[in-house]
């Protein structure tokens, strides 16, 4: 079923309840900045369950944030405030909230123990709660909710359709229809129950713990690299791909875009401009690049889980606040492989190894994805490993100065 939601004067009454709380989720779009809240809509899930959409508006930030509510009698430790005398509680994880969501989502279903769900801990964007059971599931709540056909839910769905097995299959999902920005209504996901994957090893963990060992990650990064070129097959059968031919000229436009960004906003990248114009060069050379097709848009070593001596990749969801033309845009199967590459670089890092120790681990465990992926143009590959380091040495600048050096140094090997 999809959803619909209404206006209520308790919107504005629930919005301000929260208004110290929001800013303090890892979800919250806004860190640092003096955002603008407003309430949207809110959805009555079931008599003590509301689902409060929040516009928050901050600089370029202009999102519609879902915040899952529980109200009650019964005090609590856990209380986000009061209303009307009744406790406010984040119902993400509440039975209360995740027996309602289950009882009005689309899908085959799961048999699943809500009274025994746990959050995973360590989620920025979105909210995952494991629910065990018979049939155990992970429910995604999405936070930053968008119009149109969310990629997180459409995606695994037609891979598993096309028969590829390495993606959690979707379970459940849920529907809604909301005021857009306009003040037309709009239609869009709010969350997605997908099979839980057990005694599964988070991916860049697992790297970490093999280059804190000084222990080959080769082997696993092959068969890694060999799933992921399945699942370029598979999207390639599931969507197509782009009868458009924008060859090369549109990587090298990009990266050279990317440069300039990061430039302005990082000015000791200057020393990497003649490296940056010799790789855009390069790119302008080649006389085509391969056809453009659905990818994952987001692929790194944390959004792969190894279970039972495989891989399964998951969170197809691209970046939460990119618009969703742009996640969901035909590229180039090689962006996938840049962002595995960029994640072992950063694997070695956390993983303690420096210096030489940090290269030879690095270059064993690239050639070793390379080698299972099948090869691909080196020099569209290396445009587009660039791109993201590019990303990254904004990102870190920005958020974590300490792990700076680490595109630093993948800036240095690419511009070399």
């Amino acid at each position: 079923m999809s959803l619909s939601a209404r206006t209520s004067p308790d919107d504005a009454r629930l919005l301000d309840v929260l208004r110290d709380w929001l800013p303090t989720r890892r979800w919250f779009p806004a860190k640092g900045q003096a955002a603008e809240l407003s309430p949207v809509a809110s959805f009555a899930l079931a008599p003590d369950v509301t689902i409060l959409l929040v516009r928050a508006r901050a600089g370029s930030i202009d999102v519609v944030l879902q915040v899952p509510l529980v109200l009650t009698d019964e005090p609590s430790p856990e209380a986000l405030g009061t209303l009307d005398g009744r406790t406010v509680l984040d119902g993400a994880h509440h039975p209360a909230f995740l027996r309602a969501w289950l009882a009005a989502a689309d899908g085959p279903g799961a048999e699943v123990d809500v009274s025994a769900a746990r959050v995973v801990s360590g989620e920025q964007s979105n909210t995952s709660v494991i629910l065990p059971g018979a049939r155990p599931g992970i429910l995604k709540v999405l936070r930053a909710i968008a119009p149109g056909e969310n990629p997180d839910v459409d995606v695994p769905r037609h891979l598993v359709d096309v028969g590829w097995a390495n993606v959690p299959a979707p379970l459940a999902w849920l529907q809604a229809e909301w005021p857009g920005h306009d003040g037309d209504p709009v239609t869009g996901y709010l969350g997605v129950l997908a099979a839980f994957v057990d005694a599964a090893e988070d991916g860049f963990e697992l790297a970490c713990a093999y280059a804190g060992r000084a222990e080959t990650f080769a082997p696993l990064a092959a068969e890694l690299g060999a799933i992921t070129a399945t699942m370029h097959v598979a999207l390639v059968e599931a969507y197509g791909v782009d009868p458009s031919d924008d060859g090369p000229e549109e990587v090298a436009r990009a990266v050279a875009a990317r440069f300039s960004w990061a430039l302005s906003a990082v000015p000791a990248l200057a020393r990497f401009a003649d490296g940056v114009a010799a790789v855009v060069a390069e790119v302008r050379a080649l006389s085509s690049a391969p056809p453009r097709q659905r990818v994952h848009g987001d692929l790194h070593l944390g959004q792969v889980l190894r279970s039972h001596d495989t891989w399964f990749i998951m969170d197809f969801e691209g970046e939460p606040l990119a618009p969703l033309a742009q996640r969901t845009r035909p590229d180039l199967a090689l962006r996938d492989v840049a962002g595995l590459l960029r994640s072992i670089d950063y694997a070695a890092a956390v993983g303690g190894l420096t210096g030489a120790d940090a290269a030879s681990w690095t270059a064993d465990a690239r050639a070793g994805l390379l080698r299972g992926y099948g090869g691909g143009d080196q020099t569209l590959l290396r445009a587009l490993e660039l791109d993201k380091t590019l990303y990254e040495a904004v990102y870190e600048s920005r958020n974590r100065p300490s792990w700076l050096p680490i595109p630093l140094a993948g800036l240095e090997r690419l511009t070399g």
